[in-house]
Parts: structure tokens; sequence; C-alpha cells
């Protein structure tokens, strides 16, 4: 459970982070706590859940394996960009066998300036 004193402390830095005009570090520069805790609390502040309902949910999301939705998000667009740059070395290996021209800088190459 969060001390009278620090849940006093964490309304008013994340009023003053929500009102504008300071950022994170300058925060916890100023409640002598690090920035990234503000960020957790400004977060929890916008999701409307407590902080020990926050914590329960990443704990039951951890034991279940599940990953937050912007992880999967940001494998599935690696796996697509993977699977892109492997379609252009593809394309660049046909066009080379097939037209005879060395689209790849080779190692060494010099440039015309």
């Amino acid at each position: 459970m969060v001390q009278m004193g620090q849940e006093r402390k964490q309304k008013k830095a994340v009023d003053a982070y929500l009102r504008g005009g300071v950022t994170l570090r300058e925060l916890g520069e100023r409640y002598k706590v690090p920035h990234s805790t503000i960020h957790r609390w400004v977060k929890e502040f916008e999701s409307g859940l407590t902080a020990e309902q926050l914590r329960a949910s990443m704990e039951r999301r951890e034991k279940q394996g599940e990953l937050p939705v912007d992880v999967r998000e940001l494998q599935r667009q690696l796996a697509e960009a993977r699977l892109k740059n492997e379609l252009l070395n593809t394309m660049i290996d046909i066009a080379e066998d097939q037209l005879g021209v060395d689209i790849r800088k080779k190692p060494g190459a010099k440039r015309s300036e």
C-alpha cells in the first residue's frame, strides 16, 4: 500500500506533469524519485488503475506468458520487415542473374565522382 506522504507526492507530481511546462526529469529531481517512476505514475493515473491493480495485472500477464499488445504489434512489424527484406534481396538476385548487371555494390568497388 502507498504511504500517505508518498501518495501526496505522487498526486502532486502527476498534477504538475499533466498541467505541462515541466519534464519528467525535472519532476524527478524536484520530488527526489526517478523520472521513470513519475512516468509510471502518470500512466497509472491515465489508465484509471491503482498501483496495486496495475501491478497485479502485469504479474498475471507475466504468469500467463502474455505480452502487452504493443510488444506483439512490434513483433508483427519486425516479422513483416524481415519478410520484405528477404523479398527485396531475392528480387535483386533475380535481376542480377537475368540482366547480368551487378546491382549491389561489391566490397572494394570504386565510386565514380
